[in-house]
């Protein structure tokens, strides 16, 4: 037990303290983290503690809800744990729920539903709902409500300077709007309302082709062309999923290469919508249907186990289908190691203007590629496919940069990394949480 001041108490783990590595778990299995300790933080005054005691001795500081996205640039400092910290509120005469830093999504989900609300969380259950938040939030329903930064109502975070603070757009505008964008490059946040939307049901699912049987290249012509015909609150993206031939996958996924449209839709005319899909070809799989929120998750079945991986992100200004489909061949089976191709359907609500730092909004796709191997082995495959669709690239996205986040050009607009800044140098000057994003 290590004593901050009179009033703290702060227990560290250290290098070969029982539980340091439980401690240091997360969902991410590919990249090793030496923190010089860890805080397993209960509450917003043990996170106070924390960061008092990192500046103190000049430990740079990171955060760890669930470790999907693993923090960066604090190896040797301070790893505050937040996993503890996990109750959910929710007010559903307000229509907000109220989350703590380590709350997953799928609490909220559960804790919402009985009121017939939903949040606007992402497609993964397993993902901290906080951390998803400050990076924008690209959910299930984006294109009908935008991303989830877009919804929360104010903030509770430590600053660099060890003080609580309560944040809203009217008390302290420059550092709301950089929070929802760039949080963890400020701080750390400890609760977060955020708004609920009413929504019971969807309509959702997938529909699968064989990728060995169908073209995928002509599939994601298809998919962008529908794009352009569907109404704003129609959500989607274009998947293309190369499975290894190994035993601990399902049969029927074994050896097989599955190019799939996922949609989700609160309208009801959801079926006459995608009609036009399903004439691209004979359909491997079809899971389409009316759901209840609750089984959201199901439409992009994410794996929910930890494992390794790699990958990164570009915003797109238009999908140039024919060097798309150049990226498909280079990412396909032949690859040398499974990469995984998604293209989400960007626009509706997802472009409206808001008080906050997400960048990008007039991106009309965002293309996600993902690796099981290795860093520089990752690079080599995924660098020339990004390549491939740099003319029409506007920048990455911070909520996936998976591994990526030692790579910090192209998450903000020349112009809102200059806002970043100037917030930076206000709240944490000496650098103390150094998730830079480039700032």
């Amino acid at each position: 037990m290590t004593s901050v001041d009179d009033a703290l108490d702060l227990a560290l783990l250290r290098p070969g303290d029982a539980g340091y590595g439980a401690e240091l778990a997360g969902f991410q299995l590919g990249f090793a983290q030496r923190p010089a300790a860890i805080v397993p933080a209960r509450s917003a005054a043990d996170v106070v503690a924390a960061v008092r005691y990192a500046a103190a001795e000049g430990l740079p500081v990171g955060v760890q809800a669930t470790g999907h996205g693993l923090p960066g640039g604090y190896e040797g400092g301070l790893l505050v744990s937040t996993r503890r910290m996990d109750r959910v509120v929710v007010d559903p005469e307000a229509r907000t729920v109220r989350v703590q830093a380590g709350v997953r999504w799928r609490q909220v989900v559960a804790a919402a539903e009985p009121y017939g609300l939903a949040p606007l969380n992402g497609s993964a259950p397993s993902v901290g709902a906080v951390s998803y938040t400050l990076g924008g939030g690209l959910g299930v329903l984006a294109r009908e409500f935008g991303y989830a930064a877009d919804h929360v109502r104010w903030l509770e975070l430590v600053t660099a300077d060890g003080e609580p603070r309560h944040v809203t757009a009217g008390s302290d505008p420059e550092l709301y709007w950089a929070l929802l964008g760039a949080g963890q490059n400020l701080g750390i946040v400890t609760d977060l309302e955020i708004g609920l939307v009413p929504v019971r049901t969807l309509y959702g699912g997938s529909l699968a082709f064989d990728g060995r049987a169908v073209d995928p290249a002509a599939v994601l012509r298809a998919y962008e062309a529908w794009t352009r015909t569907v109404p704003d609150g129609l959500t989607s993206s274009f998947a293309a999923v190369p499975y290894p031939d190994l035993p601990a996958l399902p049969p029927h996924l074994r050896g097989t290469y599955v190019v799939s449209v996922r949609v989700a839709h609160t309208g009801a005319d959801g079926e006459r919508i995608v009609a036009p899909l399903r004439e691209i070809g004979p359909v491997f799989a079809d899971s389409l249907r009316e759901m209840p929120y609750a089984e959201s998750h199901t439409i992009h079945s994410d794996p929910d186990f930890p494992h390794t991986y790699y990958g990164d992100s570009a915003v797109l200004r238009e999908l140039d289908v024919e060097r798309a489909g150049e990226l498909l061949r280079a990412t396909g089976p032949e690859a040398g190691l499974m990469c995984v191709v998604q293209v989400n359907h960007l626009g509706g609500a997802l472009a409206r203007p808001a008080p906050n730092a997400v960048p990008y909004r007039d991106g009309r796709f965002l293309l996600r590629l993902l690796t099981v191997g290795e860093r520089e082995r990752a690079r080599a495959v995924l660098d020339p496919a990004f390549a491939l669709l740099a003319e029409v690239a506007l920048g990455r996205s911070l909520n996936f940069a998976f591994g990526a986040g030692d790579r910090n050009t192209g998450l903000y607009d020349p112009e809102t990394l200059k806002r970043l800044a100037r917030v930076k140098e206000t709240y944490d000057p000496e650098n103390l949480f150094r998730r830079n994003y480039g700032v």
